[in-house]
């Protein structure tokens, strides 16, 4: 089984321009269909809106868009919280304009640096939901949000969950950040038996982390503004799950395969302290 996936990596337009994210997103899920892409991934935040003071919906145009164009697609907005603050959301939509599943990010906990963002400019905070794995007839995929990237756990729970694909669709602002940012997208993808991809909004002249990466390898990288597409063989994670390491040469793969079954939970016990001291101080 193999699912082609186009990772949009656009020129953003912010403050009275942003609704115009939503007209380019059409177009570009246009443009993923006809290259044969099963689905598409905007960035964090893309089509909108991301600036409260704006108000249009980007999320409707892209289910409109996938439905005329029969691809899935992944995209983000923000949603009130009804504080005045606001969550972070990536929504996955199927080839019938129907959404699978929104995603809100959960990490870190708030406040965060979208107020420090000019074209967003917004105060963020954090959902409680465990992310989720969801099932569509392209396999089992998985959605963080930027710098969630950063945090292993929560790649290693949808990884548990059966993921096939992560997503990591960024903000933008990572400048010096970048070579760490494209190492872990590669990272996650070895250490979880999955594939990835990683995207970002283009303000100003700054590079993009764009990264569609497989346990074996990158598949595609780019800086500049547009799209890449890549097959994912979900079968050969598959084999990969389900070999056991072996000294032979040369070697059938190029990463260790079967490392889920290395796990030991009861050497864990410090992933969970901190929970641990908030329940003793609950009581």
């Amino acid at each position: 089984m193999r699912m082609t996936i186009a990772a949009i990596q656009p020129r953003s337009a912010t403050g009275d321009r942003e609704r115009e994210n939503a007209d380019a997103a059409v177009d570009w899920v246009r443009t993923a269909a006809e290259a044969g892409a099963d689905l598409v991934v905007f960035p964090e935040g893309y089509p909108g809106p991301t600036n409260p003071a704006n108000e249009y919906d980007g999320v409707g145009r892209l289910r409109e868009a996938a439905r005329t164009h029969a691809v899935h697609v992944i995209g983000g907005t923000v949603e009130p919280a009804g504080d005045g603050r606001h969550r972070v959301t990536l929504s996955l939509i199927d080839d019938r304009g129907t959404i699978l599943y929104t995603y809100r990010r959960t990490t870190p906990a708030g406040p965060y640096v979208y107020r420090d963002i000019d074209a967003w400019a917004f105060d963020y905070v954090e959902a409680g939901d465990v992310p989720r794995v969801v099932d569509t007839r392209l396999g089992r995929i998985g959605m963080l949000v930027c710098s969630e990237l950063y945090v292993p756990e929560l790649s290693r729970v949808l990884a548990l969950g059966g993921a096939d694909l992560i997503v990591y669709p960024a903000g933008g602002a990572i400048n010096e950040l970048l070579p760490g940012w494209r190492t872990l997208v590669w990272a996650r993808a070895i250490e979880n038996l999955v594939f990835t991809s990683a995207t970002q909004n283009l303000y100003g002249d700054e590079e993009g982390v764009g990264t569609i990466a497989g346990p074996e390898g990158v598949l595609a990288s780019s800086a500049g503004e547009g799209m890449l597409v890549a097959t994912l063989d979900l079968d050969r994670l598959t084999y990969l799950r389900g070999e056991d390491e072996r000294i032979v040469f040369p070697k059938p793969y190029a990463t260790i395969p079967g490392l889920m079954r290395w796990r030991r939970p009861e050497l864990y016990g410090a992933l969970t302290e901190v929970a641990r001291a908030a329940e003793d101080v609950a009581e």
